[in-house]
């Protein structure tokens, strides 16, 4: 596992993601609800020419069975979750939730994003130790 351990290039998709939700914060304010967020970050991720899709379910499956389905807000350009909050500060339960929908999802990365303060709070997740 990975946690913003080190500064994003400009060339990794989390940048311009990071980039449309300071834009978006600093257009609607603080402090709404989640579900505002994830709706504004949907018409900036299409003004900037991302492909976004709201509310795709991936099934969850134990023992080879279907026990339950899992429904992120967001995937980003087809293989990065973006989990809106709206939350006083990030926990290990938000980083360990976000672990799971890459387990469930098969994607290497995602990201929290946390709109309640007049600073965007951020965290990149990854499975990967390399990222």
């Amino acid at each position: 596992m990975n946690v913003n351990s080190e500064q994003l290039s400009k060339d990794d998709p989390v940048f311009k993601i990071i980039g449309c939700a300071m834009t978006v914060l600093n257009a609607i304010g603080h402090g709404l609800r989640e579900k505002t967020y994830e709706r504004a970050l949907m018409v900036e991720f299409r003004h900037e020419g991302m492909e976004c899709e709201s509310q795709k379910s991936f099934p969850v499956h134990y023992r080879g069975e279907l026990i339950d389905e899992f429904i992120p807000d967001l995937i980003v350009n087809g293989n990065i979750i973006v989990d809106t909050k709206t939350v006083d500060a990030f926990n290990n339960e938000h980083i360990g939730q976000m672990l799971n929908y890459l387990k469930i999802t098969g994607f290497e990365a995602g990201v929290l994003l946390n709109f309640k303060h007049a600073r965007l709070q951020w965290r990149k997740v990854t499975l990967n130790n390399n990222d």
